[in-house]
């Protein structure tokens, strides 16, 4: 991506293979889509912004991934991220596609509540991972993402956002991401997994009934970032953190996410059998289960439903 010199139309013809013709067209089309190209005769054209909005070239241009994103489908509107990939998973779509939307209207949360995406407010995104594991080992792609996507957004944004287990993640008391991931397996083979998130981006203002459990990079930042190199950074992140621990939460990844959950050191409450339970979340395990200390001293494991964490939302 050039910004600081003109590039010919013949150059730019000769370098793509296109007609000048063709390159007309196309530097119409980006100059619709928000591109602020210049054009000076016999000087040629020279691209002086981008638009702020999720755009495959841009994203692309800032991965340094080997698999994750190098096929990658960039949606103005989409039902759901993950229904739109788990249709391309079942015909065989490679290892690492990726599907972005710019605006997602029936996206899914955890125990089929609804995620919405605004339009360039948030960022909805799902990776489809075809991992050589058992459907057993599979319940560490949900902590390993969730490492990632936190890493990258402290890292990005220089906040201080911490896991809340299973799946969210949080800055203070606040959710700025959630994290869904649904598979695809028989008895002992894995036909897929697809991990799905959500991150809050752009949103200045929230419905009444969420403001006080939701923030967004905006509001705790103060500033406008790429979404483009942005989102780049997450996938980045996300296949370092796959391929370094081979999809599993290996000791190191462990104490990663330990240091990183807002959960542990907490009360928590869950459901066991028909009746509430409480006790102090003291850590997660390699299986990505959360282990609780009940008030009697016995360690006890959840993985799944709902878990009230004490302080936050």
């Amino acid at each position: 991506m050039n910004t600081d010199k003109f590039l010919s139309g013949q150059v730019i013809s000769q370098q793509l293979g296109i007609s000048r013709q063709a390159v007309n067209k196309a530097i119409m089309s980006l100059r619709d889509k928000g591109f602020d190209i210049e054009s000076v005769t016999r000087k040629g054209y020279l691209l002086k912004s981008c638009p702020n909005v999720l755009n495959e070239e841009a994203i692309k241009s800032y991965l340094t991934t080997k698999f994750i994103g190098k096929n990658l489908k960039v949606f103005e509107t989409i039902g759901s991220t993950n229904d739109y990939l788990k249709e391309l998973g079942s015909k065989g779509a490679e290892n690492g596609t990726v599907v972005v939307a710019r605006e997602q209207t029936t996206g899914k949360g955890r125990l089929g509540r609804v995620w919405q995406t605004e339009k360039d407010a948030g960022i909805a995104f799902s990776v489809l991972l075809r991992p050589n594991l058992s459907p057993a080992e599979l319940s560490s792609i949900t902590p390993l993402t969730g490492l990632a996507v936190c890493k990258a957004i402290n890292d990005f944004c220089m906040l201080d956002s911490k896991i809340k287990w299973p799946n969210d993640i949080i800055v203070g008391k606040k959710k700025l991401v959630g994290i869904l991931t649904e598979m695809s397996a028989e008895f002992d083979r894995v036909e897929y997994a697809i991990p799905g998130i959500g991150i809050n981006v752009e949103h200045s203002v929230f419905p009444d009934e969420i403001a006080h459990k939701a923030t967004s990079i905006l509001l705790e930042t103060g500033r406008h970032i790429d979404k483009n190199k942005f989102l780049a950074t997450v996938l980045n992140y996300l296949e370092d953190i796959l391929i370094k621990n081979n999809y599993r939460l290996t000791g190191e990844a462990s104490v990663e996410y330990g240091n990183l959950c807002a959960t542990i050191g907490r009360q928590v409450t869950f459901a066991r059998g028909n009746r509430n339970v409480s006790g102090m979340a003291v850590s997660v395990n390699n299986s990505g289960e959360l282990e609780v200390m009940l008030s009697n001293g016995t360690v006890v494991t959840v993985n799944s439903g709902e878990v009230t964490v004490q302080g936050i939302y």
